[in-house]
């Protein structure tokens, strides 16, 4: 990566490097075949390597002046947490305007309305209307014969069957920690919500998963709650950006007995010491599922997290923003894939920006 590095150093125009990028592929063979080449650029990597800090090289008026900019920054840095704080009240406040839309959405789900004529109506970017139309008619005609055929009415399912699931099925970051036994249970979830902090309060959202009445748990609701803040560290306040979680808490599941889809029973065989006898004795031990998501990792403020922990807290923290601020304003595009093809287009374009400029340190060796 030195090569890309030095192609696209903060030292040229953002035209210059890119110009460099391009080209560096078509010079590659040329380079590698000229020792004097070759050893410039070595140089180069060296002096790149071995320079001194920018603030090492200037006189002590200049390094003081600097010092003051600092310290606006750090002014800077606390007047973006305010704004980040009036920000989460807006993101409150709208949530009020939000929710009977969002109510709407479960109600259709679940199948406790039925939407009208006028509600359905929507024009596919990928049909025509007329010829949608006259297949849709089709289909029915087709349906209704053979409905009749074998004596039974048309399929008709109640709501949305297994909206959320789908969901959880579809992205990745959810598909990860669903496991097959946790399935019949989301099939009975009937709607995800956020709920922020009130007014006055510590910031802080809870997401909330209401199910319907079943066989696995008690409870009609659990929830996660975050904490979060918004003020610059202050051992390292240049590194804020804005609101960040500091802590987590799940709730307790209820489970009906045998039921606790976080645990597994497995058997062990046992040989008695003194005895000699062989017997097998049954154990629980903690099984994966997606119900652990409910019982996070316990950080006191003291305490200093081993690498798999932070890991795990860090992924917990990133599953709790991406319900917020995507899977619950956007559900049915993530039911449908269109929020899917969404994430991947942005995705795909900041890797094609990498790899164009890395084009020439690829070409180049």
């Amino acid at each position: 990566m030195f090569f890309v590095d030095y192609l696209c150093s903060a030292d040229d125009s953002s035209s210059t490097r890119l110009n460099d990028c391009v080209s560096a592929g078509k010079a590659g063979d040329q380079v590698m075949q000229n020792p004097q080449a070759l050893a410039a650029l070595q140089d180069r990597l060296d002096s790149i390597t071995h320079s001194p800090c920018v603030m090492d090289s200037l006189p002590p008026p200049v390094r003081r002046r600097v010092k003051a900019l600092k310290n606006l920054q750090v002014k800077s840095a606390h007047v973006e947490a305010k704004f980040y704080e009036e920000v989460h009240e807006l993101e409150r406040k709208y949530a009020s305007l939000y929710q009977p839309l969002f109510d709407k959405r479960k109600a259709i789900v679940t199948g406790a309305v039925e939407p009208t004529d006028e509600e359905c109506e929507w024009q596919s970017d990928h049909e025509d209307e007329e010829l949608a139309d006259e297949l849709q008619n089709k289909a029915s005609i087709e349906e209704k014969k053979e409905a009749e055929t074998e004596g039974a009415a048309p399929e008709n399912p109640k709501g949305i069957p297994e909206f959320w699931l789908t969901i959880f099925r579809s992205v990745d970051m959810l598909s990860d920690m669903l496991q097959e036994h946790d399935e019949p249970i989301l099939r009975h979830l009937q709607d995800i919500k956020v709920i922020f902090s009130g007014p006055g309060e510590p910031m802080s959202f809870t997401l909330e998963f209401h199910f319907e009445p079943n066989n696995y748990f008690k409870n009609t609701v659990l929830t996660k709650v975050y904490k979060m803040k918004s003020e610059p560290d202050f051992e390292e306040p240049f590194s804020f950006e804005g609101p960040e979680i500091i802590s987590c808490e799940g709730c307790e599941i209820d489970w009906h007995k045998g039921k606790d889809v976080t645990f597994k029973t497995i058997k062990k065989k046992q040989k008695h010491k003194g005895r000699g006898i062989i017997r097998t004795v049954t154990k629980q031990v903690p099984a994966d599922s997606f119900f652990n998501f409910f019982n996070p990792i316990k950080v006191s403020p003291d305490s200093e997290l081993d690498e798999d922990s932070e890991l795990t807290l860090t992924t917990d923290f990133e599953i709790g923003h991406f319900f917020r601020e995507r899977i619950v304003p956007r559900a049915v595009l993530y039911f449908t894939g269109e929020a899917l093809e969404d994430d991947d287009s942005v995705c795909e374009y900041f890797l094609q920006q990498w790899s164009f400029c890395n084009e020439g340190f690829i070409n180049f060796f």
